[in-house]
This record gives structure tokens, C-alpha cells and sequence, in this order.
């Protein structure tokens, strides 16, 4: 998987190099200047020459000794100075050998990216850029090998047990808070599996449970963390936001904002529990980074903007892999550089909480071919099971993926992954109970442990769903009207934790709670090639043949037949369809295509005057839907649907039933 080579660097002088600097109110306060108000700064001509690292771990005020190069030292009248964010901090030289000199950091320097420089009387030499650690000072000596070591705390103390990770070796805290890891810094970062019972500090959505490594390999660089105690974690809420494919496209900045008014009306509604959100990657589009600027940093400034007191934990999807790159490590630069680790993992409460990524790009060529494939690395599985090592077999794991691990068809379930990768997989999660959070398809499917594909194991997959839908198409298409292929609304997954229990929701953007099924009175539901009468008739007949499926499915007809489109069910749901006068109609499960999304989105995208391939995005024939057979066209229906938890929702359906695409927009 994606694996970080850190070369060695040394920031040496450069020949001659001409700085002008501008003339800041804030640097004339922090440094004298013997030049004349309006002078440039002379070209640097003083040869000082030393190893500028790519960070230092240093304690406020503290010292920091460099090593010089081919003795050109600089003399102590000269001041070592650290420019960021406009500001510039003075660090005086303290003692020069032709060895190495000592620099006292500026009281009022922060944790941060820095310029560094040499100043002699009005010149001023750029030495390279430098990333300053501010840290506690620490009792303490790293043993022989240790790379990374740092200290967990919190406003109480240390926090010992602290499971701390750089993707490859796994250690805890000591006592007194302290870890040490002999890392190679292969992945470019250590992170912690924060402990239940706390929470990392927020930069906006994202956790901060993790920091970069900035130096080379055999640099020891110390990371701290700190974390804040709080209470709540026995019963809370966990958001699962599958796909959004936000890409500045398709009106899909109007139709987020409905996501997440929506979403902020519920934490409104329960803002006295505990809430968190993980994402089931693909946030971005790939295939619109580059034409329509839209990426991670305007991906976090939009949902920063939106979303408000919500911690969210992300997990990388396809889409969020760079296309442009030839190797599973390049793809995911941007993404680790501006969201997260692609794996980790973190505690709430009673429950273990694992992100991975099942995207594997390695067959990746430059170009928009995009040839993943849905597979966990060695190097994941081997850092699980030693993440796991230290979770007990009494713990229920939640495991955050993007891309599915099974699939339905017609006769059940298969595996829709890797086989040999994901029964390796299987190995390490033996002896727990596990629960797949999957997104992916768009669409909604649950695999219980009791479907025969688990093979006696304890495994859930919930494949959640999507807040994008049809990739924004059928809302843009038919505003009111946001659907997914199989019909789904788009929308999101609300889990009710208590313990080591849950109960699950899904949530339509737009709709009450309550909005859980949908259903068609048959009769009135028909499609013909009068539809789309912008079809050319020159269109090849592969793609003609592909909208008839819908025609063929549903002709006009006086069948009396209902279909109900119950799209987060599962095995143990029930469906229970009443007639007026009491009669008990049995429903037979069926695979079918949604009216809805076929009136709202595929008949739009066929009625194209130049129309020459079969469009994307258009409706698929899916499970979750049922039939019953009424015993004439006017007889009204009672359909009640209950869930494993109790919930029970009801549509008094009055038949005839009309249908078109204004009789279910959400209003």
C-alpha cells in the first residue's frame, strides 16, 4: 500500500540570491533595522553555511544546537530568524564553533511551518524552510532505536494505555504517558487510537488524532498529544455519511447545503447526546480536481463552513485517489496530506472503531482509467492485528470502509472483493463481533450474520447509502426529487449506541424519520419511447435496448399489482399489506426498477437529441423492493413496515394511487 520514502535533505546556502522583503508595521516591532525607511535589503555576500532539518522538537524559549558545514559559521552579532504567517521572531545566537552553534527560540514562537533565515546588519540570507514542535520539557531519554516518542496527556495527567501507531509498528503509553516507536517513518506519520473516554483536540471536523513526521528516518522527532476527558460515551450517536461527490457540478453545492441543513436540524433537535460522524469516502471526484479546482482543501472549507460541533472521522474512497499518479502511495498524497491517515483506529465508548482503506491503485497508469481494485494490503492487515491485540474479544468492531465486501443477487449474497485478501481478512477479525460500514455503491443492502455468505461468522455489512445520490444528477434533473439507482433517497445512517448495542436509521435528506418506504400503485405507473421523444432514432441499438428495459418492465397494464420499494431492509424486518376489507395480501420479494428514479432521472437523460451512449447514472434493477396483488383498482391498502428494533412505520395507501414525479418530490 501506500508507503512514504523520506530522503535525506540538507538546506545549504545557494550561490547568491536576491530577497526584497515588504515593510510590516508587526516586523519593524519585532526586529531593528539599521536600514532607511523604504530600503531594499541588500543581496545576501556573507557565506554561512549549516543543516537546517525538516523539524525540531523544541521547548518554548528553549536551545537548539545546529551543525555547520565546512566550517562556515555564523558570527553571534548575527540573528537566526523564523518568518511565518507574516510575523518574524528573532532567535539569538548564543554560542559558534566551527562545529555547530546554539540558538535560543523566540518566547512568542508557536508550533508551526517557518522561514528560516540568517541576518547580518541589513542582509539577510534564506537558509530553507523548517517546521517548529513546540513541547514540554521531558524527564526522559529515548532508548536506543527510537525514532518517535512523545507523551499522551490530558488535563488530569498522562493516560497510560494509550494504543500509538505509524501504520506499521504498534506500542501503548507507559505510565507516565510516555511511547517510544523504533519507526522507519514509512507511512509519514504517527497517530493514536484515541481512548475511550476522550476525545483529540478539532481542527474544524477533522479529529486530530494524528501528527506528520517531518524529519529523516533515523531523526528522533517527539510528537505529544493531548486529549480532553468527557463523559457521554455510554450513549451517543454516530452519523455515517456515504458518498458525496461534491465536484462544483450538477448544482451539487445547493443540494449539500440541504444535506446539511437537514443534518444540523437533527443535532438541534438532540443536541443533549453525544454525537460523531464518519464518512465512507468518496467526499471528492477525482475526475474534477483538476478542471473544476474542487478538491480536499475546498472540500473542508465547505463542510467547515456547514457543519458545526461535530467531530468526523474519515475513511478514503475511490474518488479520492489522484488519477494523475502511478503508484497506490502517490494517489493517496493529497489525501493524507489534507484529511487523514488512510487507517487508523479510535475508541467511543464500549466500542473499537477501525477506518481502512480497501482501495488499492497500484495498477494506477496516469490516466483516468483508474484501475483499482477492491483490496485490503498485507501491510494493513498485519497493522490490524496488532491494533487488534490490544481489543478485547468482548468488544464489538465497527470497521469503516469505502468499497463493499458482499453484494446481493438473487440468490443471496457473494463476496465482492478480493477473495483470498478478504478471508485473510476474515482470519484476523476470528473470535468478534464486527460490523462493515460500507458505501460505494449508491445504493442500500444489509448482510446479517445469519445470511449464509458470513459462514457461521459474526459479521454484519451495512452497506449505508449515499448523501449524493445519483451523484447529484436526479435533483439537478428534477429538483425535489433526490434518488439513488436503486431508489434510495439520498440521505444518511444514524446509529444509536448504548453500550455495546446499536440500533440504525437511515435518514432521507428532506424528510422526516418516518420516510422509510415508498410505494407504486402499478396501474398508473408506465413508460413507453413516446418518453423520450428527443431519442434519436440514429442512437445505437445497444443503447435504445438499454432505456426499453424500463418499457418492458413497466407497460401500461390493469394488474392491480403495488410494488414497495423498502430500501434499508433486512432479513429481520417485516412487511405486513391489508386490504380495506381486512384481507391479508402476501408480498413476494422482487428485483425491480424504481419508477421514481426511472421518471426522474434516466427518461430525462434518454430524451437527448444527442444522445449516441448510454448515459451514466440511470436506473438499476435492485433488491429491497416487494409486490402484492390486489383485488381491483380502487381498494385502498394499509402497509405497515417494522424494523428489528420495534420502529414501525405505516402508509394508508388510497388506490388508484397517481403517479408522476411532482406526486413524490420532497416539499
Amino acid at each position: 500500500m501506500r508507503s512514504l520514502i523520506f530522503r535525506k535533505t540538507k538546506f545549504r546556502m545557494k550561490g547568491t540570491t536576491t530577497y526584497l522583503l515588504g515593510v510590516f508595521a508587526i516586523f519593524s516591532l519585532l526586529i531593528a533595522c539599521n536600514s532607511k525607511e523604504g530600503d531594499e535589503t541588500p543581496a545576501d555576500n556573507f557565506d554561512v553555511r549549516f543543516e537546517l532539518p525538516t523539524t525540531i522538537d523544541i521547548a518554548k524559549g528553549g536551545e537548539h544546537v545546529f551543525t555547520v558545514v565546512d566550517g562556515k559559521a555564523p558570527a553571534t552579532s548575527d540573528s537566526f530568524i523564523l518568518e511565518g504567517g507574516g510575523i518574524s521572531y528573532p532567535c539569538p545566537i548564543l554560542r559558534v564553533s566551527s562545529e555547530n552553534f546554539t540558538i535560543r527560540l523566540a518566547d512568542a514562537c508557536e508550533s508551526g511551518s517557518y522561514t528560516a533565515y540568517i541576518k547580518r546588519d541589513t542582509r539577510k540570507k534564506s537558509i530553507g524552510k523548517i517546521y517548529i514542535n513546540i513541547v514540554d520539557e521531558l524527564d526522559f531519554t529515548p532508548s536506543e532505536g527510537t525514532t518517535v516518542y512523545g507523551v499522551v496527556s490530558s488535563a488530569e495527567g498522562p493516560v497510560a494505555g494509550v494504543v500509538v501507531s505509524d501504520g506499521n509498528e504498534v506500542t501503548v503509553t507507559d505510565t507516565k504517558g510516555i511511547y517510544e516507536l523504533k519507526s522507519e517513518k514509512k507511512w509519514g506519520y504517527v497517530f493514536i487510537s484515541i481512548p475511550s473516554g476522550y476525545e483529540a483536540p478539532s481542527d474544524g471536523v477533522r479529529p486530530l488524532f494524528y501528527q506528520s513526521l517531518k524529519g529523516q528516518p533515523k531523526v528522533v522527532e517527539r510528537k505529544d498529544f493531548t486529549l480532553s476527558k468527557v463523559t457521554g460515551q455510554n450513549t451517543y450517536k454516530v452519523f455515517l455519511f456515504g458518498d458525496m461527490h461534491l465536484a462544483n457540478r450538477t448544482g451539487d453545492a445547493g443540494q449539500f447545503f440541504q444535506f446539511t441543513s437537514d443534518l444540523k436540524a437533527y443535532m438541534a433537535a438532540h443536541k443533549r447526546e453525544k454525537m460523531y460522524g464518519i464518512t465512507l469516502g468518496d467526499m471528492t471526484w477525482d475526475l474534477y480536481w483538476y478542471s473544476n479546482s474542487y478538491y480536499f482543501p475546498q472540500y473542508l472549507t465547505t463542510i467547515n463552513q456547514q457543519v458545526k460541533d461535530l467531530q468526523i472521522f474519515h475513511t478514503m474512497g475511490n474518488h479520492d485517489n489522484d488519477y494523475m499518479t502511478m503508484t497506490d502511495y502517490s494517489a493517496a498524497v493529497k489525501y493524507v496530506d489534507n484529511i487523514a491517515p488512510t487507517f487508523y483506529s479510535f475508541n467511543i465508548g464500549q466500542v473499537h472503531y477501525v477506518v481502512m482503506d480497501d482501495i488499492d491503485c497500484s495498477n494506477y497508469d496516469g490516466t483516468s482509467s483508474r484501475n483499482y481494485v477492491k483490496r485490503l494490503s498485507t501491510e494493513q492487515l498485519d497493522w490490524l492485528a496488532k491494533d487488534l491485540s490490544h481489543v478485547s474479544k468482548t468488544t464489538p468492531l465497527v470497521i469503516a470502509m469505502h468499497a463493499q465486501i458482499f453484494s446481493p443477487t438473487v440468490l443471496g449474497f457473494k463476496i465482492d472483493h478480493d477473495t483470498d485478501n478478504t478471508n485473510a481478512f476474515f482470519d484476523v477479525l476470528k473470535g468478534y463481533k464486527v460490523h462493515f460500514i460500507t458505501g460505494h455503491t449508491h445504493k442500500i443492502f444489509n448482510v446479517k450474520p445469519q445470511d449464509a455468505i458470513t459462514a457461521g461468522r459474526d459479521l454484519h455489512e451495512h452497506n449505508s447509502g449515499s448523501i449524493c445520490a445519483s451523484w447529484w444528477w436526479s435533483g439537478h434533473l428534477t429538483p425535489g426529487v433526490h434518488v439513488s439507482t436503486d431508489g434510495a433517497p439520498g440521505g444518511y445512517a444514524i446509529w444509536d449506541v448504548t453500550g455495546t448495542d446499536f440500533k440504525w436509521l437511515y435518514k432521507a435528506t428532506g424528510w422526516p424519520e418516518e420516510y422509510q418506504f415508498r410505494s407504486y400503485d402499478l396501474n398508473n405507473v408506465h413508460f413507453s419511447m413516446s418518453d423520450v421523444p428527443q431519442m434519436p432514432a440514429s442512437a445505437p441499438a445497444s443503447v435504445q435496448n438499454e432505456y426499453k428495459k424500463y418499457v418492458n418492465a413497466y407497460p401500461e397494464n390493469s394488474n392491480n399489482e403495488v410494488l414497495i420499494n423498502i430500501w434499508n431492509w433486512n432479513r429481520d424486518w417485516t412487511l405486513s399489506v391489508v386490504d380495506e376489507g381486512g384481507n391479508t395480501l402476501t408480498p413476494t420479494p422482487v428485483w425491480a426498477y424504481d419508477p421514481l428514479h426511472i421518471a426522474a432521472l434516466s427518461v430525462p437523460r434518454f430524451n437527448n437529441p444527442s444522445l449516441s451512449s448510454t448515459p451514466s447514472f440511470i436506473t438499476d434493477l435492485y433488491t429491497h423492493f416487494f409486490k402484492v396483488k390486489a383485488a381491483d383498482a380502487d381498494v385502498d391498502l394499509t402497509i405497515t413496515v417494522q424494523d428489528e428494533f420495534g420502529h414501525t412505520w405505516t402508509e394508508k395507501m388510497q388506490r388508484p394511487k397517481a403517479f408522476s414525479t411532482d406526486a413524490y418530490k420532497c416539499k
